[in-house]
């Protein structure tokens, strides 16, 4: 699962700033080409140098380079696939959010091997929404900078005005809070459901 995540932050790297920039750090960082193979085992001590490398060369902490990468993840043509298994979450920014706790079983479906943490979504009423997860299983890995940058993604895609905090809980558990400021602030981004209509 490491060399999916690994792979994800090698793309982003790519697109963002260039082939060279990726060149030098994983040679800085004396990685092999096993660490980016998607299906093949890596360690997570692998993941976290490669994370901190990345970081440090580009000058932005851990927390803020895995928030740009979800992001990155709904957003970019070349992970178009993510965006498109998170439109069928809903057909608002609401629905969105009450999708995803299935998430984790719908990506389980498209990658076996890839065990997102599970989530707990709490409504607080007036707009108010708290999700509870975890670390990724396997990798060692705090997911939630990661969801905040889907979600900002999202809520863009969906054209909602929203307002996003992360905290951690524990060790082990991180929240996010979101507050639904308008569901229907802007038009957001086309998407179709197969050959169907267009889907705001």
């Amino acid at each position: 699962m490491n060399g999916l995540i690994n792979r994800a932050l090698e793309w982003f790297v790519r697109d963002t700033f260039g082939e060279a920039l990726w060149r030098e750090i994983v040679a800085g960082l004396a990685l092999g080409e096993a660490a980016f193979e998607p299906l093949m085992s890596c360690g997570p001590e692998v993941t976290d140098r490669l994370l901190a490398g990345v970081a440090a060369r580009i000058g932005r902490a851990p927390e803020d380079l895995l928030e740009d990468l979800g992001t990155y993840l709904v957003s970019q043509p070349r992970t178009e696939a993510v965006r498109r298994l998170l439109r069928f979450g809903g057909v608002d920014f609401i629905d969105f959010l009450h999708s995803l706790e299935d998430l984790p079983d719908r990506a389980r479906l498209a990658l076996p091997e890839f065990a997102l943490p599970d989530l707990r979504l709490l409504s607080e009423g007036a707009g108010l929404y708290r999700i509870e997860l975890g670390i990724f299983p396997q990798a060692g890995l705090r997911f939630g900078p990661v969801l905040v940058g889907v979600l900002r993604a999202m809520a863009d895609d969906y054209g909602a005005l929203v307002l996003i905090g992360l905290r951690r809980a524990d060790a082990r558990h991180e929240v996010i809070e979101v507050r639904l400021l308008d569901a229907a602030f802007s038009n957001g981004r086309s998407f179709e459901l197969g050959a169907g209509p267009v889907v705001r």
